[in-house]
């Protein structure tokens, strides 16, 4: 089980006791959002070190055009993985292991990781 799929349960697990029917959408939303902006913070660190040593690779709309289609792609990806017959078995496997990650820590992240990588973008 990685450590997205520990998240995932984890948010799951947190909003399952309010919202039962939207538990998973709010679940695969988050793990979504945390994963674009990983790949936002990564995007934006290469973006200023190519621009740091006057490296001209791709167009800055390219670039963006880029970036939304691997965000549908994240996206798509979760949301294949994370709903059906795969969900009740990693669901199986993350009861019995018990992690406990503290909820509002684990809703802050995706947020720090936009700031991050907005901080590192206004730098060029």
């Amino acid at each position: 089980m990685t450590t997205f799929d520990q998240f995932f349960f984890a948010i799951f697990s947190a909003f399952k006791l309010k919202f039962k029917q939207k538990a998973n959408s709010i679940a695969l939303f988050y793990i979504s959002i945390l994963q674009i902006a990983l790949l936002f913070v990564i995007g934006a660190f290469l973006v200023t070190f190519l621009s740091k040593m006057h490296v001209k690779t791709m167009s800055t709309s390219s670039i963006w055009t880029l970036f939304i289609i691997f965000s549908i792609i994240i996206h798509l990806k979760n949301w294949m993985k994370y709903n059906g017959k795969s969900r009740k078995v990693l669901n199986a496997k993350f009861n019995k292991s018990k992690n406990n990650y503290n909820t509002s820590i684990l809703l802050l992240l995706p947020i720090g990781c936009i700031i991050l990588g907005l901080i590192l973008l206004k730098s060029i």
